[in-house]
This record gives structure tokens, sequence and C-alpha cells, in this order.
């Protein structure tokens, strides 16, 4: 088990007023989360979430997986079945244990069983833990023009919120996928994850012209969304080189996600794709934190996964993650974006810190460097090849 490295620098240098903005921060987050009736989180320093009552199974498993339900006392009358995506079935029942259910299956049918709970994933500015908590104003930075050919890059995130100074032509968005509220719960702050999306993407585009971004909504305005929906997000894309996810979890027994590596797995086996991960904010050395740890696991598409860790220019930030799954660190302290027009970010940029950040990093720098490699694959590992620096024992990012 690794250890906190919150406990290094808490406060983010600035003494009792950080601590209190991150305290802050938490209970604003902790309220929200409690408050929603479908969430079922396990105990302990680094809580798995879930939706409560929900079995997640690939077809291959599916017997199994009514076993065990039916082994926890559920017979047929009290379920409800569909099939959310073409392969995968969904389990519901009221008081269902889906980690008891996995346990079961795994002790049955292998540890590699591909069914679990349906695992709910966080946006990654400050999950957990952090040294600010929220964005501060910022002066306005610069975004160039785009290049010719570009890399297609699919930001899957919050939706964006178009009063930004984000320029509308170095993005793609539908309809469904743009963001309005900023204050959901209507306490007159700014939901924690508003302008999450439009701050990653104003980082690949202010890093690379060659960086083509889609947006696509799968979390709140909290940053909350579920395995199921991002697995569904992805199982659909067809037209896309790098995903940027700047989100994660922990996992119930630190398994996998099975939903996600499934649909991961198609994505990315034998194709020259890549999926480019936040390592997380809670200040913890070597407990997975998916879909980052994927990168260090067993999966033959592992190669294909990088997982980003933080740095300031000097040291591993206190509050990232980190561990032998991770792949490379990239700035990520106090970093300038775009963010959105409001009444507290008068030029509408921010400075926000988080490994949320430092993966677009390495997305741009990516993206920049399939201009001379023959795909996506070969130029990430010419990026982390070529980092001249070794922070924390990873190779850096400038």
């Amino acid at each position: 088990m690794g250890g906190n490295r919150m406990d290094a620098n808490p406060s983010g240098g600035d003494g009792g007023a950080g601590t209190e903005r991150l305290n802050r921060w938490r209970r604003r987050r902790a309220e929200h989360l409690a408050a929603l009736p479908w969430l079922a989180t396990t105990s302990g320093a680094r809580p798995a979430r879930y939706v409560a009552g929900e079995l997640l199974a690939v077809d291959e498993h599916y017997d199994d997986a009514r076993s065990a339900v039916s082994a926890l006392g559920h017979d047929a009358r009290d379920l409800t079945e569909d099939r959310p995506l073409p392969g995968v079935r969904r389990i519901r029942a009221k008081g269902l244990d889906a980690p008891a259910a996995a346990r079961r299956v795994r002790d049955r049918a292998g540890a590699d069983a591909a069914v679990g709970p349906n695992h709910v994933l966080l946006g990654a500015p400050h999950e957990q833990g952090g040294p600010f908590g929220r964005p501060v104003a910022s002066r306005a930075g610069a975004i160039g023009p785009a290049g010719r050919d570009g890399v297609r890059v699919v930001v899957l995130d919050t939706g964006i919120w178009a009063d930004s100074p984000l320029p509308t032509d170095r993005y793609q968005v539908a309809d469904a996928d743009h963001e309005t509220v900023v204050d959901a719960d209507g306490d007159s702050v700014l939901d924690s994850d508003v302008g999450h999306a439009n701050f990653i993407a104003g980082v690949i585009l202010q890093g690379s012209g060659r960086a083509r971004v889609r947006v696509m909504r799968v979390l709140d305005s909290f940053g909350v969304g579920t395995e199921l929906e991002l697995a569904t997000r992805i199982a659909g894309l067809t037209d896309a080189d790098v995903l940027n996810l700047s989100l994660g979890a922990y996992t119930v027994d630190d398994q996998p996600p099975v939903l996600l590596q499934w649909a991961l797995g198609r994505f990315l086996a034998g194709q020259d794709r890549l999926v480019v991960a936040a390592a997380g904010n809670e200040g913890l050395d070597g407990p997975p934190f998916w879909p980052a740890a994927f990168a260090g696991s067993t999966v033959p598409w592992r190669e294909q996964v990088l997982a980003v860790a933080a740095h300031d220019g000097a040291v591993v930030c206190p509050w990232s993650n980190a561990g032998p799954w991770v792949s490379v660190a990239a700035p990520g302290a106090d970093v300038v974006s775009t963010y959105i027009n409001h009444a507290d970010f008068s030029s509408g940029w921010a400075a926000w810190s988080g490994t949320s950040f430092a993966t677009p990093h390495v997305v741009a720098a990516i993206a920049e460097a399939a201009a001379q490699a023959p795909g996506v694959v070969a130029a990430a590992k010419q990026v982390v090849s070529a980092a001249t620096r070794s922070i924390g024992g990873y190779p850096s990012l400038s």
C-alpha cells in the first residue's frame, strides 16, 4: 500500500488561507456527493464510489453474474436488466451488493472475469486533495492559429461553456455537449468543475496548432460521471486518435473497472490510438487510480496508455498521485488557460492546478510530435524518450 504524499505541503504554499480554500472545496464536493441518492461509497482513506444496486457484466460472464446475484438472495422478480451496449448487460436490484457479487464471480470464474460495479468517476482538478481547490483569475494568454494537418483529440470531460475566451473555430462540440449552468446547487458559488473542459482544451491549443479538439460531455458541472457513461462514449468513437481523460477513480478492491477496460480494449487494440490519463490528486504513492493505472497493468494495450503525474518544475507536486504505473510527469501547478467569462474572471482566463491539466500538456506535445512520426503511438514514445529531465523518477516534460 502506498503512502499519502499530501502531508508534505497540504496548503500549496500559501499557509492557512490555502488550507481553508482546500477545506471549503472538499466540504462542497463532499456535500454534493452525499446528496446523490444513487451513489454508494466504500469507507476508508481512498473511497471507491459506484452506482448503488447496479452490476455490469459482459456477455461472456453474464451467467456468472446472475448466479452471484441469486446467491446473495435476489430472485428474478427482484431484478431489472437491460443491455446498455452491445455485448454488455446491466443487472439492477434494490439492495444489491454489487461489490460482493463481483467478488463471488471472481472467486468462481477467475480474477479476469468482466463483472463489476458501475464505478463513479470524478474529474481531477482536485478530487480529494490539492493545493488550491478552485481556479483563480489570471491574465489572458494566447492561442495561436491552427496548422494545416491535425491529430484528432477527443476530450471526454464536462461539457463546454460557450461563453469563454476559447476560440470557437479551434474546437468542435455537439449541441448536447454544451453547458450553460454554472451554479446547479444554487449556493452562489461556481460549481467545482465549471470550465474544466474549457481549461483542458485551452492547454492543448496553447501547446499545439496541430490538435483538432472535440469535447464530449461525460461529467456534470461537479465533475461527476459513471463508468457506463464513459464506456458508452468510447464505444461509439471511430474518428479519434488521442483521448484526453482528465478524470478517474479508485475502485472496489483496486480491481480494474471492467466495463471501461472492455471499452478501451476495443478502442485501442490493433489501432494507432492513444489514451492520455490523469494520475489523480490524492497525493498517494502506489494505489492504482483508473483509467491511468492501465498503463502499468497487464492488458495487451497498456503501452497505448500514458499516465500523467504533475510537477511544479522542481518536484512532483505533493498532491499528485504517483506510483510504478505512472508514465510521465508534466507541468501541473498554476497552469494558465482558458476558463469562462464571469464576473470573478475578468479576462476569462484562470490559473488552476492538478493532474487534469498536466495531462493535456502531454497531449499537445504528442500532437506536435506526430508531424514527424509515423503515428500517434510512435509520437508518444518520442515525446517520453526525448524528455531531458527526470522529476520524481519520471521522464518529465517542461
